[in-house]
C-alpha cells in the first residue's frame, strides 16, 4: 500500500467471562477465529496476517487451517496490549487490529480504514463508524462516536451521543463505533505503554486513552453491518446474517 508494509493482527484468548472458549465456537461448521482470519486474508491491502494468542488450543486450530500465529503473554489486560507485544516481533509500517469476535468483517471495511494513511503522513490511528437508529444508540454494548467536520473523533461513549435537546426523532443521527483500528506501528508500541486515563477507566473504552493524550483518530464511515459475538446467543444472529448475505448474492 503505497510502500507501507501492512500487517493485520487478530487478538484472541480462550477465557471470556460471558462466553468461555468463544474464539473456537463454531459458526456454520467453522471456528470463529478461523472465519475472521480467512476474511482478513481477502483484503489485498494486507501483506501479512497473524492471530495473537496465549492459548495453544487457538494456535493449533489456526495453524491447522493454514494460518499464522504469534504466541503472547497470558497477562495482558486488553487486546491492544496483546497486539502490541506481537507487533514488536514483526516488521511493518501499519498494524491493523481486528477483533477475533467479529466474524462478519469484510475486506472492504479493512481497506476503508487503511485509506487515509495514503494521504495523511502524520496520521497515527484510524477506525470505523456506522450509522445507527436512536433505539440502537440506547444500547450500552454498542459504543457510539462523534466526530468533527474533518472526521476526527471528538468522543466515544457507551451513552447515546450527542444529546439532542430539541431535535425531533427523524433529525437525530447516531453512529456506532466499529472496533477495528489501524495504527502506525511505532505509535501502537508507545500507545500500549501509556497509563490508563480517567475517561478510559470511566467508560471502559481504551481508545479514549489516545484522545486524552492529545492524539487524533480518523473515523471513516462504513455501511457494513457487523455483529460482534459477546454471548453464546450471538452465534445464531451471525449465522442468520451469513445466510441472508448468501441469499442476497444469489
Amino acid at each position: 500500500m503505497s510502500g507501507l508494509k501492512t500487517a493485520a493482527l487478530i487478538p484472541a484468548r480462550f477465557a471470556s467471562s460471558r462466553f468461555p472458549g468463544k474464539a473456537l465456537a463454531e459458526i456454520m461448521g467453522k471456528a470463529m477465529i478461523v472465519r475472521v482470519y480467512q476474511a482478513v486474508e481477502k483484503c489485498k491491502m494486507i501483506d501479512q496476517v497473524y492471530v495473537a494468542t496465549d492459548d495453544l488450543r487457538i494456535k493449533n486450530k489456526v495453524e491447522a487451517e493454514g494460518g499464522k500465529v504469534i504466541m503472547t503473554s497470558a497477562q495482558h489486560q486488553s487486546g491492544t496490549d496483546r497486539i502490541a507485544e506481537a507487533a514488536a516481533e514483526i516488521e511493518a509500517d501499519l498494524i491493523v487490529n481486528i477483533q477475533g469476535d467479529e466474524p462478519l468483517i469484510k475486506a472492504e471495511s479493512i481497506a476503508r480504514a487503511l485509506e487515509p494513511f495514503r494521504e495523511e503522513s502524520e496520521l497515527k490511528m484510524s477506525t470505523l463508524k456506522r450509522k445507527i437508529t436512536a433505539a440502537e444508540a440506547e444500547n450500552p454494548d454498542l459504543v457510539k462516536v462523534i466526530t468533527d467536520k474533518n472526521d476526527y473523533a471528538i468522543y466515544f461513549s457507551r451513552s447515546p451521543i450527542p444529546f439532542y435537546r430539541d431535535a425531533v426523532p427523524d433529525e437525530q443521527s447516531y453512529y456506532q463505533h466499529i472496533g477495528l483500528y489501524v495504527y502506525r506501528r511505532d505509535f501502537l508500541l508507545n500507545y500500549a505503554a501509556m497509563e490508563r486515563t480517567p475517561l478510559e477507566r470511566a467508560e471502559s473504552l481504551e481508545q479514549l486513552r489516545a484522545l486524552e493524550n492529545g492524539f487524533k483518530i480518523k473515523v471513516l464511515e462504513t455501511d457494513a453491518r457487523l455483529i460482534g459475538v459477546d454471548r453464546r446467543e450471538d452465534i445464531e444472529l451471525v449465522e442468520k446474517e451469513i445466510k441472508a448475505r448468501k441469499n442476497r448474492h444469489k
